[in-house]
Formats: structure tokens, C-alpha cells, sequence
């Protein structure tokens, strides 16, 4: 059998029974802060200053005419490390002369914002420039399928951005083809 071994409490001093160092302790941390800079923000009136390197929500952007970037190579859905991206290829109509050269858009995209963990892999990996990080940081829903960004809501988070390359224009002239004589 094993014995039990009690040991002797020390009893309590005069200050610890009436908690007195705490108590200065206390008041003089409160004292201390009290005239430095107030850090505290008053959200959402006040927006906090987001970093250069920032990665923020995934989104889908167009090009300035309009079109989608997004030719569903799936490979920002392959990289994504948390699976939270979901892509369903489609076809491209017929009549969309400006599209011809591209052989499929995205039917259905969606990015689980829930399982999403920011991670940049889906901007780095697309080969259309079509999905950007923007700096939004704040995002709320009441029920899960909120937190679901489909296709219209990812282009209406991301919307145009300016395409220095204009990759699906013809081109314009002869001047713009970069060859200078």
C-alpha cells in the first residue's frame, strides 16, 4: 500500500490575507495606461491599416472588357490545401466571337470561405490572372451556405482590374506588337 504524505501549509502573511500586493499591482497598471495612446479601434467607423503583404478573400476578377479571365484549368482547385475551392467546367457559347480561342469557362465556382485559410496558393498557381487576393478582411454570415462565395459573388468582390498584357485582344496595330523599327 502506498501512504499518503501531507505536507504543512505555511500559513498566510498579513498582506496576503488582505490581498493588499494585488491591489497595487493592480491600480498601478490601470494608473499606467491611462495616459498613453489609446489603441483601440472603433470598428467598423474606424478601419484598421492593412499591411502591404496582406493575402485577404480570393477573388475573381475580369479583364477590362468585361470578359471572364477564368478558363477552368482547375489548378487554383488542385493547389488549394484545404480543398475549399470547387470548380465545374463548362463550355464556352458559341457565339462569343471575343472568346473563341478558349476552349471552356467555369460553369460553377465556388470557394468555401470556411474552409479557405488564406494561404495565397490559388493567385500564384493561376495562369490567367484571374483569381486575386483582395484586402477585404472581414467576412460574416448567419449560416454556412453564406460563407459559400459562388461565381457571382467572387466577380462582384473582385471585379475589373486593369490587364497590362491584353491577352485576348487581337492586336490593335502594328506598333503594338513591340516591334520597333
Amino acid at each position: 500500500m502506498a501512504k499518503t504524505v501531507v505536507l504543512p501549509r505555511e500559513p498566510l502573511s498579513l498582506s496576503e490575507r488582505t490581498y493588499l500586493p494585488q491591489i497595487v499591482t493592480g491600480l498601478k497598471t490601470t494608473f499606467s495606461n491611462m495616459f498613453k495612446e489609446k489603441v483601440t479601434l472603433q470598428y467598423p467607423e474606424e478601419k484598421p491599416i492593412i499591411p502591404k503583404n496582406y493575402r485577404g478573400v480570393p477573388t475573381l476578377v475580369k479583364d477590362p472588357n468585361g470578359r471572364e479571365k477564368c478558363v477552368s484549368c482547375q489548378l487554383c482547385e488542385f493547389v488549394c490545401p484545404p480543398k475549399a475551392i470547387r470548380i465545374t467546367p463548362g463550355a464556352v457559347s458559341e457565339d462569343d466571337n471575343s472568346r473563341a480561342h478558349v476552349e471552356k469557362a467555369p460553369k460553377e465556382f465556388e470557394i468555401n470561405m470556411l474552409r479557405c485559410i488564406y494561404c495565397g496558393y490559388c493567385q500564384e498557381v493561376c495562369p490567367e490572372e484571374a483569381i486575386f487576393l483582395q484586402e477585404e478582411y472581414s467576412s460574416s454570415g448567419y449560416s454556412r451556405e453564406e460563407m459559400i462565395n459562388k461565381k457571382d459573388k467572387l466577380y462582384e468582390l473582385g471585379g475589373t482590374l486593369p490587364d497590362s498584357h491584353y491577352k485576348w485582344d487581337k492586336k490593335k496595330s502594328a506598333e503594338d506588337d513591340g516591334n520597333d523599327h
